[in-house]
């Protein structure tokens, strides 16, 4: 079965680290690099098909639409550096076709809206460069959108934030709400003539965390057709972890980005105890909580390792097959799995694709800027 990961910031992580700053070879990712979670011998051990490669930028980068191609060319050298490993892919078809050559199948993602700079004509920049996939905002509010982990500044989307949604789904890219409020989730669900994902998120009723999906949201993922692919940020997991983090990512919202997390961490540690762990199971857990609630064509696994915290038996991209074969314990039938790893990602991918094709038929690029449309 082809195995889809929805989320992973190996190129942020190429970027900063402090030896190959950006330079993919320097990175050298056929070596193990256990001060991370993701290489070349642990995605061959994850039995990974196919990779959404993030282009993520933080929100307040300079020059961020610059900074945003950047992020599309590591992960368009990532590919030219390792051919015998990854498949540049645009389509859904590209999945199976990278696993019946061994490869992976290697997609682009954009991470946050900011890189627009308030303009729809890099939408189709973006997609002309491999891009496939827009996580609307970051952990920021946006001119045009507002973020779960921010102050609401326009009870959802603007116009412009609306005419995006229009625009992706006219090129046929996948709309993720990821990041987006409570309020955006159901304006999308709203607007999008396609089905649209949660590339990284988890279930809301199980763990607070603003960022994972309410059941009211869950409950029109079918009509929709779209997806929750679960992911593996111990915060999104484990209440308790969520509780324990709570204050600290409070203050990182309204701190500076050169803040050294490890030590504010660490000095957390020193007056609350040790962070209560997240594991593999209590991920089954929300798995099968969105599968009851979504339904279980409408869920799918979005990893967002990124360097950072890892659940006990999910420490890196190898660990894919232990989450596969905790649900085989609990009873899941081998066409939910299927469906799971892959099979319901394929079938949103297609429909995007297909809707891309009939609106392009009918529809003109869209042009203008937040300034424009949103009458500032």
């Amino acid at each position: 079965m082809p195995l889809v990961d929805g989320h992973n910031d190996l190129p942020w992580v190429i970027r900063t680290d402090a030896g190959a700053r950006g330079d993919v070879r320097a990175y050298d990712l056929t070596r193990l690099h256990e001060e991370a979670d993701t290489d070349i011998p642990r995605l061959r051990e994850g039995g990974l098909s196919a990779q959404f490669w993030a282009a993520f930028i933080p929100t307040d980068t300079p020059r961020p639409g610059r900074a945003t191609l950047e992020q599309i060319d590591v992960i368009l050298r990532l590919n030219e550096a390792h051919p015998d490993v990854f498949m540049p892919a645009t389509k859904a078809s590209d999945i199976a076709k990278a696993k019946r050559i061994g490869k992976i199948a290697s997609f682009i993602a954009v991470e946050g809206g900011v890189g627009l700079e308030n303009s729809l004509a890099p939408l189709r920049v973006w997609h002309a460069a491999g891009a496939r996939l827009m996580t609307l905002c970051h952990n920021e509010t946006l001119d045009w959108i507002d973020s779960a982990t921010d102050a609401p500044r326009h009870g959802g989307l603007t116009a412009f934030g609306r005419a995006v949604v229009r625009e992706l789904n006219r090129l046929g890219m996948i709309v993720d709400c990821a990041h987006v409020s409570h309020a955006v989730m159901h304006q999308v669900l709203d607007l999008s003539t396609a089905p649209v994902v949660f590339s990284h998120s988890n279930a809301f009723a199980l763990c607070d965390h603003p960022r994972n999906v309410p059941d009211d949201v869950l409950a029109r993922l079918a009509a929709n057709g779209g997806l929750v692919m679960a992911t593996f940020v111990p915060d999104f997991i484990n209440q308790a972890t969520r509780d324990w983090m709570r204050p600290l990512k409070d203050a990182w919202g309204k701190t500076p980005p050169d803040l050294d997390q490890a030590a504010a961490l660490a000095a957390e540690e020193q007056r609350s105890g040790p962070c209560p762990r997240a594991t593999l199971v209590q991920l089954a857990d929300h798995i099968e909580y969105l599968a009851d609630r979504a339904g279980i064509a409408h869920v799918g696994i979005g990893s967002d390792f990124f360097g950072g915290p890892t659940p006990d038996g999910l420490e890196h991209v190898g660990r894919f097959p232990h989450l596969i074969a905790e649900l085989i314990r609990r009873g899941w039938s081998d066409a939910a799995i299927v469906g799971l790893a892959g099979q319901n990602f394929v079938r949103v991918f297609r429909a995007v694709e297909r809707e891309g094709q009939r609106l392009r038929r009918v529809v003109q690029p869209a042009l203008g800027t937040a300034e424009e449309l949103d009458e500032r």
